[in-house]
C-alpha cells in the first residue's frame, strides 16, 4: 500500500433523515480525518435518499478505512470512491466579490471573460462573479482576483458523478 497522501472524491447515498450528516461528520472528526469539501442534497424525494459528496485526502490505507467505516454507518446505502472507480465529472460553483475602479475594474472583467465567469451583480464599485468548473479553475480565478480587489468568496463544494450509464 502506498504511503503517499492523495485526494479522493467519495460519493455516498444515504437516507434523507435528520442526524445522518452529523454521523458522517462525527466519523471524520472522531478519527482526525479532514473533509476538504462537502455537499449534500436530496436526489430521490420518493425514496427519501440524499447524496453526500465529500473530498478528503489521506494515504491509501486511510482512504480504505474511511470507506469501510462509512459503509458500516446506518442508514448509508452505497459508498463509491469516484477517484479510483473510473472516469467521473466534478464541478464546483463559487461566488466571488471584487471591488475596484478604473483599470482594475476593466482587468477583472477581462479575466472573468477568459474564465467564462458571469457577472451576477454589479455596482459602481464592485462585481459579484459566478464561476463554475473544476476546483483548480476556481482557485486560479480567485488568485488572479486578489490583486484586483478581492473582497469575499463563497464556494459550494464539489459535486461529482460517475460517467457512464450506471447510477449510484
Amino acid at each position: 500500500m502506498s504511503t503517499e497522501i492523495q485526494c479522493h472524491t467519495i460519493s455516498v447515498l444515504v437516507d434523507n433523515e435528520s442526524g445522518v450528516l452529523a454521523r458522517v461528520i462525527g466519523l471524520f472528526s472522531g478519527r482526525g480525518y479532514n473533509i476538504e469539501s462537502l455537499t449534500v442534497s436530496e436526489v430521490d424525494p420518493r425514496e427519501k435518499l440524499s447524496r453526500i459528496t465529500l473530498v478528503t485526502s489521506g494515504t491509501e490505507m486511510v482512504i480504505e478505512q474511511i470507506k469501510a467505516q462509512l459503509s458500516r454507518l446506518v442508514p448509508i446505502h452505497t459508498v463509491r470512491d469516484l477517484t479510483v472507480e473510473g472516469p467521473h465529472v466534478s464541478r464546483e460553483l463559487a461566488l466571488i466579490k471584487v471591488a475596484g475602479i478604473g483599470e482594475k475594474r476593466v482587468e477583472a472583467l477581462r479575466i472573468a471573460d477568459i474564465f467564462r465567469a458571469n457577472v451576477v451583480d454589479s455596482t459602481n464599485e464592485s462585481f459579484v462573479f459566478e464561476i463554475v468548473g473544476k476546483t483548480d479553475k476556481l482557485d486560479a480565478f480567485i488568485k488572479l482576483m486578489e490583486p484586483l480587489g478581492l473582497i469575499d468568496v463563497a464556494r459550494t463544494g464539489v459535486a461529482a458523478i460517475a460517467r457512464g450509464s450506471e447510477g449510484l
